[in-house]
């Protein structure tokens, strides 16, 4: 009996570390990056370089800005979200409520997972020499690139990820409340529009929340497709920047007053990302509970 308490004493203090130590890696991260910004914000201030969209490295003249690649940011991000959302939706629908338990679903639903874990680098393989062409054909932008092309494969990317998540809280709908709209003569269509999606709604929002946060941090797939221009973006087909692919392309050789703005870039995409997981993670706790 007491070798069975020392056993279960040991394992919950194990536990207890893990924990300590998962907590004290996301604040050395942004420690670190706090650090590493620190020269950056007092330079410009810090409303200054969140308002500026001036990106000049040269010498002598340096003046850093992040507006361009907030905006860059958050219009890819929105507009993939946007795109993503009816046909996720209707994978979700399809595999968790119409299809539920049949080959096909099963089918579609290793499809999907198949899907999600694709690697990034692979998408913007796909975008560059198939989706690019495309937009240079239709006369939307004249090098295939921009915030446009690169929300596209954005969405895509995001579909598996926010259908799965859909369909997991489609198919918690209690069974009672759908035999009991049935019961009083509702259509399969009624049940889904009046009873699940009421009773499953919070849940699906979290996928929607935890989908953008994937979008917002996401960097390959952007980088390759979105134009790679410091200019702030005027229209859905001009190029642009966001702020994950300005790091990704200008941190290896960047360094004194411009590193420590890209480290300022990192810091503020870290805050962003987590608190809209945040966000997600609370409004799934509501609805599980």
């Amino acid at each position: 009996m007491r070798q069975e308490n020392i056993s279960d004493l040991f394992f919950r203090r194990a536990l207890f570390v893990a924990s300590i130590f998962i907590l004290l890696i996301c604040a050395g991260m942004v420690y670190a990056m706090v650090s590493g910004s620190w020269a950056g914000l007092s330079k410009f201030g810090f409303f200054h370089f969140f308002f500026s969209s001036t990106w000049d490295p040269t010498l002598g003249h340096e003046q850093y800005g992040a507006l361009s690649f907030i905006v860059g940011t958050l219009l890819t991000s929105v507009l993939a979200l946007g795109f993503c959302l009816p046909f996720s939706l209707s994978v979700a629908l399809f595999i968790g409520e119409y299809f539920k338990g049949k080959k096909v679903a099963n089918v579609i639903s290793s499809v999907i997972d198949l899907l999600a874990g694709i690697p990034s680098i692979v998408y913007g393989l796909w975008g560059f020499y198939t989706l690019r062409p495309l937009m240079q054909g239709w006369g939307l932008s004249e090098q295939g690139f921009g915030i446009l092309t690169a929300s596209l494969v954005l969405s895509i990317m995001i579909i598996p990820y926010a259908a799965s998540l859909s369909a997991e809280f489609i198919r918690m709908v209690p069974r009672q409340l759908k035999e009991g709209a049935y019961s009083l003569g509702a259509t399969h269509f009624e049940v889904v529009r009046s009873v699940m999606f009421p009773a499953s709604g919070s849940g699906i929002f979290a996928s929607y929340v935890l989908a953008l946060g994937r979008a917002l941090g996401e960097t390959m797939a952007v980088t390759m497709l979105i134009g790679n221009t410091n200019d702030l973006p005027t229209s859905l087909t001009a190029t642009g920047n966001t702020m994950a692919s300005i790091i990704a392309n200008q941190f290896g050789e960047a360094d004194g007053l411009k590193l420590s703005s890209l480290i300022a870039l990192g810091l503020m995409l870290f805050l962003i990302t987590a608190v809209i997981n945040f966000i997600g993670k609370m409004i799934m706790k509501k609805f599980t509970v």
